[in-house]
């Protein structure tokens, strides 16, 4: 920590206690689930920003075939602190492409910069039948040697180092 960005360090730790959930709002109509959407991810953290004096800017820079965007905090001392960068490509190479893939970086960037995540489903995900226990199988003594019988013999070291 240098002098330069103790006073937003400091800040920023006290915003981030006061950060909120990023809910789950929007659908997605074609794989019928639920996301955070961008404003969602914003609302969850730009009023503890703020009252910590931490203003919020995404910033784009150039790239061929999709979208670089930098998340970066400045504090009203002047300090600044970059989550730095992060590539999403375009998968169109049209308006809509591009809108799409600045979209997901900047809301994918800002989640990363804070350290926030979406709501917690994992509950949801095993009573839909998503999440199974694994079974594991482990073969007795008898059937161990079954199977070690049935693989090629191998060298010991000592009889490698001679041949």
């Amino acid at each position: 920590m240098t002098e330069k960005t103790l006073g937003i360090a400091k800040a920023f730790v006290e915003a981030q206690k006061e950060f909120a959930p990023a809910l789950k709002t929007s659908t997605n109509p074609h794989f019928k689930s639920k996301y955070v959407d961008l404003a969602g991810c914003v609302e969850a953290v730009i009023d503890a920003l703020n009252n910590h004096g931490i203003a919020l800017i995404q910033k784009t820079h150039d790239c061929e075939n999709g979208i670089k965007v930098e998340t970066i905090f400045m504090h009203e001392t002047g300090e600044q602190i970059s989550g730095g960068l992060i590539y999403v490509p375009a998968d169109r190479q049209n308006p809509q492409g591009y809108g799409s893939a600045l979209t997901y970086a900047r809301r994918y960037s800002l989640m990363a910069s804070c350290g926030i995540a979406p709501e917690d489903d994992d509950g949801n995900a095993a009573s839909n039948g998503w999440a199974r226990p694994v079974k594991y199988y482990v073969p007795d003594d008898e059937q161990s040697k079954s199977i070690a019988n049935k693989l090629p013999q191998r060298k010991a070291p000592e009889e490698v180092k001679k041949s």
